[in-house]
């Protein structure tokens, strides 16, 4: 049985709450930090922690950035010093972005950071919980990119 409209928007609400909290997890993890690394720092940072030395259209991919966001968000890291850049070896035009040890302290900083506030905010759960709402988040994820991004939705009385 599909979800009741109520329950549908409810559940995004929640989602929405959601996304704006991790947002804001990320920004304070920023400030307490070195104050100059940026909140869009750890979705760049971690893939090239996780990966190695990337292309920038390479990291907006996996950031979900377009790649003018991308390159301007990288050369703040870089001028900050948590990324450097060097020429492709396999195509010399390119440019590969690769984590400093500043952006590899960062990152770990921010990790342990984040571990606290969840330690914190989830010390009333169980695993038996956590485990719940990892599977359900993970389906959602899967379903989610499944879907792609809903066409823009036109709004009422818009001519046509």
């Amino acid at each position: 049985m599909p979800l009741s409209p109520p329950m549908r928007d409810r559940l995004m609400a929640s989602v929405a709450q959601l996304i704006r909290a991790g947002r804001h997890l990320s920004s304070r993890a920023a400030t307490q930090l070195h104050g100059d690394l940026p909140s869009f720092g750890w979705a760049l940072l971690l893939p090239l922690e996780r990966d190695g030395d990337l292309r920038c259209s390479a990291l907006a991919a996996l950031a979900g950035v377009d790649g003018s966001v991308a390159s301007r968000q990288l050369a703040a890291l870089e001028q900050a010093g948590y990324v450097d850049r060097h020429p492709d070896p396999r195509d010399g035009r390119a440019a590969l972005f690769r984590i400093t040890d500043r952006g590899a302290e960062a990152l770990a900083t921010s990790r342990a950071l984040r571990s606290a506030w969840a330690l914190t905010a989830l010390g009333d759960w169980d695993d038996d919980d956590a485990e719940r709402l990892a599977g359900l988040l993970e389906r959602l994820v899967g379903d989610i990119d499944v879907v792609g991004a809903p066409a823009r939705a036109e709004p009422a009385g818009a001519a046509r």
